[in-house]
């Protein structure tokens, strides 16, 4: 399925990593929200959760919801897996990609997201990591 991508961190519009994966590639790029949801990071990059225990009902991520032109699709998806460390199904990952619905001004679409996956959640859990009192990371 060939959703698009709801991104928050490095690969947004303007950042480092939306220039190496993104750029040149997609056909749209909208404002979006994601609700229940908390932002956590060591520096340089962010993470976010919705673990009900770190992220609470009302805490909104703000981001930007990427359409990935199809022809660019399975090479972006398969390059943006390798950048979040995540691979189906194995416990080591540092991301998991999930399917949630997100906010955009049009109404709310569903999208991939790459969430803390189980170690980084450890990390967080372990107050190793700050968080990010608005939801909406800037570096």
């Amino acid at each position: 399925m060939q959703l698009p991508f709801f991104v928050y961190g490095t690969l947004r519009p303007g950042r480092v990593s939306y220039r190496q994966y993104l750029l040149g590639r997609t056909s749209a790029e909208t404002p979006a929200t994601l609700r229940g949801a908390a932002l956590f990071t060591p520096g340089p990059f962010p993470f976010l959760t919705t673990v009900p225990e770190l992220a609470a009902p009302d805490d909104t991520v703000r981001g930007d919801l990427i359409a990935v032109l199809p022809a660019f699709y399975p090479e972006t998806l398969a390059a943006l897996d390798r950048l979040e460390g995540f691979v189906a199904g194995q416990a080591t990952n540092l991301y998991e990609r999930v399917a949630l619905e997100v906010e955009t001004a049009d109404g709310m679409r569903q999208a991939w997201v790459y969430v803390a996956a189980e170690r980084a959640l450890r990390l967080i859990r372990q107050g190793r990591m700050r968080r990010i009192p608005d939801g909406d990371w800037r570096l």
